[in-house]
């Protein structure tokens, strides 16, 4: 794998952590980084985002509503939230909703969180191949299921 093709986007309403996340992963990955939901969605729009990684509390939308707007748009993106609160009910609740791989407490370990973010990069890769695999079954399918009606019409 060549981890400048893993895009992700990072969004945190402050600066000193977009600053600090693209200073230390920049040289890994294609990083983005929003300061709030709406121009995170802006940039999901114009990106093939692979992981998106969202702080949980952020004036307006939390990080949890974020992913919640992102999964609908983009099911294939792995999803983390990078948070200071452990025990939060809302990413409890976005474990249970499917929202999240993973949640990385603040301040992260830079190791830790670059193998986070590199299985998740495998977890998307597999995924995708799941979904083309399914859909060249269907396919393969499909044919057989045809021919089959057309040698019962033949007989």
């Amino acid at each position: 794998m060549q981890s400048k093709e893993v895009k992700i986007l990072y969004v945190d309403d402050e600066k000193s952590n977009l600053i600090g996340f693209e200073a230390q992963f920049r040289r890994y990955y294609t990083v983005f980084i929003a300061n709030s939901a709406n121009s995170a969605e802006e940039i999901l729009s114009k990106n093939q985002i692979h992981v998106l990684i969202t702080d949980q509390k952020m004036p307006g939308i939390t990080g949890t509503r974020l992913l919640e707007n992102s999964i609908k748009k983009y099911p294939e993106q792995v999803r983390i939230i990078l948070t200071a609160y452990a025990d939060n009910e809302a990413i409890i609740d976005a474990f249970q909703k499917g929202l999240i791989y993973r949640y990385v407490l603040k301040p992260f370990i830079h190791e830790e969180l670059k193998e986070i973010i590199d299985k998740s990069y495998e977890i998307y890769c597999l995924n995708r191949l799941k979904e083309t695999l399914y859909k060249e079954w269907i396919k393969t399918q499909n044919q057989f299921l045809l021919s089959k009606m057309k040698d019962v019409g033949n007989e």
